[in-house]
């Protein structure tokens, strides 16, 4: 009975714990900083098709399922969170690929491709198990289309 009771307190101590430290559950909202709003707006809004939901001066908001999704001004960017924040990486590359689960790559890319999108990678077979294709919006942000092969359900 003492041992059960030890593994029993200890596997909660270690469930507790692990639940204590897992304080970042989910992702729920991607901001990009960007240096053209009027015209990352166009892209998003006009050639993406995403729904505007909130506007200012300094950001746009779109909806999303899941997710809040905006486009900030870097100014106002560097006041939220510090210029010296923002300048820490510059010059580095590609710092996010942002991942966008879609029911069809193939009709998704030839959509956007229709709209002038000019895609990095063309849609492929990954060996983890998903059909991908890459193109980056005005300002350089990657994005990856993603849907699961059938194989790999």
């Amino acid at each position: 009975m003492g041992m059960q009771y030890a593994q029993t307190i200890r596997r909660l101590w270690y469930t507790q714990t692990a639940e204590t430290f897992m304080l970042i559950r989910v992702v729920n909202g991607v901001v990009l900083f960007v240096q053209d709003l009027e015209r990352c707006v166009a892209f998003y809004r006009d050639t993406v098709g995403l729904e505007v939901v909130f506007s200012d001066p300094v950001s746009v908001a779109f909806k999303m399922e899941g997710q809040d999704f905006l486009l900030l001004e870097v100014a106002a960017a560097a006041e939220m969170v510090g210029e010296e924040a923002l300048g820490q990486h510059k010059g580095a590359g590609h710092e996010v690929l942002l991942c966008a689960d879609v029911e069809d790559v193939d009709a998704a890319y030839e959509t956007l491709t229709a709209k002038g999108i000019a895609f990095i990678r063309p849609p492929k077979d990954q060996a983890w198990g998903l059909r991908t294709a890459y193109f980056a919006d005005p300002e350089g942000h990657l994005w990856e289309l993603r849907h699961t092969l059938a194989s790999a359900q």
